[in-house]
């Protein structure tokens, strides 16, 4: 019985966790729609300006891209780079272990 209860009230919560995710998809939908719909408004009534007083600049650019902030690093290279260190070690370690061993 405790089963089915559980069934139902599992049941109620993805039913209720879908209606939410239906009505923010919609609410997504009219923001994406008014976002173009007043991007457009506005390079119109721009270009309506320029041609309206054509010796005023244009002062507001379009802002330039943001850099990347995470370039792609191969993965073969940091393992290239991590062999070379261990290498670089194992010579420094073997040079120092002659040494050591010439100076008794």
């Amino acid at each position: 019985m405790a089963i089915w209860i559980a069934a139902g009230l599992a049941l109620a919560v993805a039913l209720l966790s879908w209606l939410a995710a239906r009505r923010l998809s919609r609410r997504l939908d009219a923001l994406n729609q008014s976002y173009w719909e007043l991007r457009y408004d506005y390079t119109r009534l721009r270009s309506q300006v320029a041609r309206l007083d054509p010796e005023q600049p244009d002062e507001t650019p379009e802002p330039a891209a943001p850099p990347p902030s995470v370039s792609f690093v191969p993965l073969a290279s940091i393992k290239k780079k991590k062999l070379d260190q261990e290498e670089k070690l194992t010579q420094q370690e073997k040079t120092l272990g002659d040494k050591n061993l010439n100076g008794y």
